[in-house]
């Protein structure tokens, strides 16, 4: 697991120079009726904020029912309504299959969103996209 967590930590600070995000948002973890898997996932969410936090970027915070509330408009959505609201507004193209990436997305989309107020360089996704290409890329997730 040590090992894990370092390639989780090491491949997000890579993203974080690569792309120089401004701010970062994660979902806050699922208590579910397995301890180890929350404790897994407790670990790998610290080792990914600590990466953002030693960038000096600010961390935003949602619940999945937050996210899924955002992006589908009921917190009670499955991962199959998500993704396909994720990909019903972006488009498949370039989106891996499985959840991971349609997750990551929900969880942005989510934060643009909620931080809302006059602040954003950006209107919407799409005018993002459009004067930044640079900064995506076919998400592909870290395994180890």
């Amino acid at each position: 697991m040590p090992e894990r967590l370092r390639l989780i930590h090491d491949s997000i600070r890579d993203i974080i120079t690569r792309f120089r995000p401004d701010e970062v948002a994660v979902e806050t973890a699922f208590y579910g009726k397995n301890a180890q898997s929350a404790l897994k996932l407790g670990q790998a969410r610290g080792v990914a904020i600590l990466a953002a936090v030693s960038h000096d970027l600010p961390i935003a915070e949602y619940s999945p029912r937050e996210v899924k509330k955002a992006v589908v408009g009921s917190g009670t959505a499955s991962k199959q309504q998500v993704r396909y609201m994720i990909t019903s507004m972006f488009g498949n193209a370039g989106i891996p299959a499985g959840f991971d990436a349609t997750d990551a997305l929900a969880v942005a989309l989510c934060h643009s969103h909620r931080r809302g107020s006059g602040t954003a360089r950006h209107s919407d996704w799409k005018s993002f996209v459009r004067d930044h290409p640079e900064r995506l890329r076919a998400a592909g997730g870290v395994r180890g």
